[in-house]
């Protein structure tokens, strides 16, 4: 969620800003009602979280200016001078919630987390054109992305369906942009719908819209995304949550290419290329009677799966560059690396949450970190997670080529390097003796 905090006091816009940007949304503040105004007039935000006493404009006017602006916008009010009567107006005037000083970090989340979910639920899924962007970057050396990668760019030319299976937080939405942006549709939309977070009473009018009247709330007629992406392409997302009936109209919609709306004896023709994504075994949903066989023999034209972390554990040491770079971009940080030790202590966590816990661990580093490196202490790692125990071998080889790296960068000068790296001279000059590195000879 793109979020705008305003608040007259700097403490309440900084406790709220970094709460909501640890929370994984993206933030402005204001501190006077003007700058929330003219932040408003330039930008679309999802959530407002304003005070009603801003100084110069009163917070009901950033309330009535953000609903006018975007009516999809939802304002929560707070202030430390609650009444019956200004709770009463804020709702009047669209507040989605009003909640009293001193405020509560539980709930505060809370409801922005309903926000979100209730936006999941009504099915608002985010729909780009993907052609001006660059192709999905999945990062990654290991032999079996080489190979995924491989497969991936070539199934993005054959417009068939693909389902792409993966445990949670393997990227498997990235794979399904990879494909869009590699594919003769990348011009067009890529839509991506989460079947989970969708109700079953709602799922079939989400998908295939509905025609006014057809039932209770379906107070205009409404285009199914699937017609909505054109001639894009839409990811259904965990897709063993799909009901059985919404599950019926898949089928039909993929063995004939008709899509016919809730409440319509009229019928309209798919133009989209569908792709599948879930973290379960389907097989073993068929065999249970909650998923149809012949809807998966449909999806699994082409099968992609990504291996979890755990399996490519080399490739821990790039996300980790990737992901250091990237927070230190959005907590303005100066963190230059992750210690040796502390790279052998993340390659030996099991990461069941794959990518997306790995990226949540060092965001939480990064933000956390006091010094230019992180070290083991400052590693959240959650000690449910048995370590892993990968090739010795293998570690001790990309030990020694990350202190060659940092001595080269640093000119041999041994105590700079020791520092970059968060070591002791002495532990680096035991090190580099271990692994017999020697600096180059000078060319004369």
């Amino acid at each position: 969620m793109r979020i705008l905090v305003a608040d007259d006091h700097k403490n309440t816009r900084l406790t709220l800003g970094t709460i909501m940007r640890r929370s994984g949304h993206e933030v402005e503040t204001a501190g006077t009602g003007t700058a929330a105004l003219q932040l408003l007039n330039s930008n679309r935000f999802d959530i407002v979280i304003t005070d009603l006493r801003l100084g110069d404009i009163d917070g009901m006017e950033v309330l009535s200016r953000a609903r006018a602006n975007a009516p999809e916008t939802e304002v929560i009010v707070i202030t430390a001078f609650g009444t019956i009567t200004s709770a009463v107006r804020a709702v009047k005037l669209g507040a989605y919630d009003y909640v009293t000083k001193p405020i509560q970090r539980d709930q505060i989340l809370s409801i922005v987390s309903k926000i979100v979910e209730e936006r999941h639920m009504r099915g608002k899924a985010q729909i780009g054109v993907a052609g001006s962007q660059d192709v999905q970057e999945f990062i990654g050396q290991n032999e079996k992305i080489r190979e995924l990668l491989e497969l991936v760019d070539r199934v993005a030319q054959v417009d068939v369906p693909v389902l792409i299976v993966g445990e949670s937080g393997t990227g498997k939405e990235l794979i399904a942009r990879r494909i869009h942006q590699l594919s003769p549709r990348r011009d067009k939309h890529f839509v991506a719908i989460n079947c989970g977070a969708l109700p079953e009473n709602l799922q079939e009018s989400e998908l295939f819209g509905h025609r006014k009247g057809s039932f209770t709330g379906a107070i205009e007629e409404k285009k199914g995304l699937l017609e909505e992406a054109g001639g894009g392409t839409v990811l259904l997302d965990e897709i063993a949550e799909m009901s059985q009936s919404t599950q019926v109209k898949l089928l039909r919609a993929l063995q004939d290419g008709e899509i016919r709306p809730v409440g319509s004896n009229e019928v309209t023709y798919m133009k989209c290329r569908v792709i599948a994504s879930t973290n379960k075994i389907l097989s073993k949903l068929v065999e249970a009677g909650k998923f149809r066989d012949d809807l998966l023999f449909r999806l699994n034209v082409m099968q992609i799966e990504i291996p979890p972390l755990r399996e490519r554990i080399d490739d821990v040491p790039l996300l980790v560059e990737h992901f250091v770079g990237l927070y230190n971009s959005v907590y303005s940080k100066a963190v230059s690396s992750v210690t040796p030790d502390g790279i052998l202590r993340l390659q030996k966590n099991s990461w069941a949450g794959n990518v997306r816990e790995l990226k949540n661990c060092i965001e939480r580093a990064v933000f956390l970190c006091k010094t230019s490196f992180i070290d083991i202490q400052d590693l959240p790692l959650q000690p449910s997670s048995p370590p892993l125990e990968p090739s010795q071998k293998l570690l001790k080889e990309q030990e020694k080529i990350l202190i060659l790296e940092i001595l080269r960068k640093h000119q041999w000068n041994q105590k700079r390097a020791a520092a970059a790296l968060g070591i002791g001279e002495t532990t680096l000059w035991r090190k580099i003796k271990k692994y017999g590195l020697a600096k180059a000879p000078q060319s004369l």
